[in-house]
């Protein structure tokens, strides 16, 4: 099989997501041993580790939908237990280091139409950049306005800083790292999420620390 030079783009990617992928999962085989520099040590390489993953897996979707489009799996899911896996794993991830609240809406609707791999992947992106910036407290919230399903990511950090905010704005590309490019995949999830023409959003404010929200029609 002869690949031009964006199969070998994709193949690396895939390559090194899986290769880091297996690293991830040896990590997590080491033990805590309860002495604050080891195990430090320890979480930070986890947090590390999972977090390339996640951006490698991003880019590689990022690289087929500028070459081909995104095809959502779309089904019926649950909100409530998207947030109660996304509240697992943000623990995990905090492992005491971090408050982790939840907040889900009394009318939040038993189902909705999304593709779930894909809209838990951006919420755990950022949950890995609230990691990154909060002070001591994260929170994940679920609501419905205007007919959107809207998924929040709060934290108490300093908030985004105003480039961001101005990208999304204008509409433009985001830094290719860092925030950046798990902001990008973000938007280009949330739009690839149409019903009958009315296009999902990702919308950035600070409220006063960083708001990340996902709004699904």
């Amino acid at each position: 099989m002869k690949f031009d030079g964006t199969d070998l783009y994709a193949a690396l990617i895939h390559e090194l997501k899986n290769s880091l992928g297996v690293l991830s999962m040896t990590l997590e085989r080491i033990p805590l041993q309860g002495e604050t520099e080891h195990d430090v040590a320890v979480v930070a390489a986890r947090q590390l580790c999972e977090g390339v993953v996640d951006r490698l897996h991003q880019a590689l979707l990022i690289y087929k939908a500028e070459n081909q489009q995104i095809h959502l799996i779309l089904d019926a899911y649950s909100p409530h237990d998207l947030l109660q896996q996304i509240e697992a794993r943000a623990n995990a991830l905090a492992r005491g280091r971090f408050r982790i609240e939840v907040a889900i809406a009394e009318d939040l609707p038993a189902l909705w139409f999304f593709d779930r791999d894909l809209i838990e992947m951006a919420l755990i992106n950022a949950i890995h950049n609230a990691l990154v910036y909060a002070r001591s407290t994260i929170r994940i919230e679920a609501d419905v306005e205007a007919g959107c399903l809207v998924l929040s990511v709060r934290d108490d950090s300093p908030g985004y800083p105003e480039h961001i905010l101005g990208g999304l704005a204008d509409g433009g590309a985001y830094p290719t790292t860092g925030t950046g490019l798990g902001l990008q995949f973000a938007r280009l999830i949330a739009q690839s999420h149409d019903n009958r023409g009315r296009l999902g959003e990702l919308r950035l404010y600070n409220d006063p620390g960083a708001v990340f929200c996902l709004r699904l029609p």
